[in-house]
């Protein structure tokens, strides 16, 4: 039998999480390219450093990796998009899904807001282990938070209506 190199335990925890962190790394990038090649550097990292990190807990070093690589990312390559003419609004909202919606305003979030919300709302993470992911105090996850929560219900005030109609 032929070795391929992969620890089985590597391998399970990459098949039973992948799809999962691949949306996280969606909702932080806004982008499907870029969040498979953000997942895929951060699982790179994580097998290199499989043998010390499996035992404590890879899933928050391998966060902390895709996050940190993701404002890095920001950081170099952040540009402006032009567009032709303004984003149309919905009449009633009725037409366009929430999830869509969302996700429109989710991306004119600054990148350290929109991180905040993902991993605190979406993860479902402490303000604690945000903070820590993020390498930011509490506080500043608390404000980005709040500012970025304020900043959704300007960007996409049909939201608001759209939770009030569930």
């Amino acid at each position: 039998m032929r070795s391929t190199g992969v620890d089985s335990d590597f391998a399970a925890f990459v098949e039973a999480r992948q799809h999962r962190l691949l949306r996280s790394a969606y909702l932080v990038c806004g982008d499907h390219h870029l969040a498979e090649d953000l997942l895929q550097g951060a699982l790179v990292k994580l097998a290199l450093r499989w043998g010390r990190v499996r035992e404590g807990d890879p899933e928050a070093f391998l966060r902390t990796v895709m996050y940190r690589d993701a404002v890095s990312w920001w950081r170099r390559f952040r540009r402006e998009r032009l567009i032709d003419a303004p984003p149309e609004r919905a009449a009633g909202g009725d037409d366009v899904p929430g999830r869509l919606v969302f996700e429109a305003a989710l991306r004119r979030l600054p990148p350290r807001q929109r991180a905040v919300l993902v991993l605190r709302y979406f993860d479902d993470l402490t303000e604690a282990r945000t903070a820590e992911i993020l390498g930011v105090t509490v506080g500043t996850v608390k404000s980005q938070a709040s500012a970025a929560l304020r900043k959704l219900r300007e960007l996409a005030p049909e939201l608001g209506e759209m939770a009030g109609r569930e």
